[in-house]
């Protein structure tokens, strides 16, 4: 699954912690930022998992809809059969004009 494989989590870009240096950037942006990023990620990992939801319930539902139909089958069909329909079609097309 997609949120097995994510490397972070919305905790743990909540508890990072940076170094500070002379010319570092300023704190208070910087969570700001990852303020939005956390909101991004939750928001991800829910779309994720209703997704997923969604996908079995619309497995199981393939699943049972098709144990309930049986599978199509073409037996009975013959090359005589298939001859006759053609006959019929033909006389309903062109009907008497085709024994004149």
């Amino acid at each position: 699954m997609l949120s097995d494989k994510m490397k972070l989590t919305a905790k743990d870009i909540l508890e990072k912690e940076f170094k500070t240096s002379v010319r570092g950037y300023k704190p208070e942006e910087v969570d700001k930022f990852l303020d939005l990023i956390i909101k991004d990620y939750e928001t991800l990992h829910q779309e994720i998992e209703e997704l997923q939801q969604e996908n079995l319930r619309l497995k199981k539902q393939v699943e049972d809809a098709s144990r309930r139909q049986p599978p199509p089958t073409t037996a009975g069909t013959t090359n005589f059969d298939i001859l006759k329909r053609l006959s019929n079609l033909e006389k309903h097309v062109f009907g008497s004009k085709l024994y004149d």
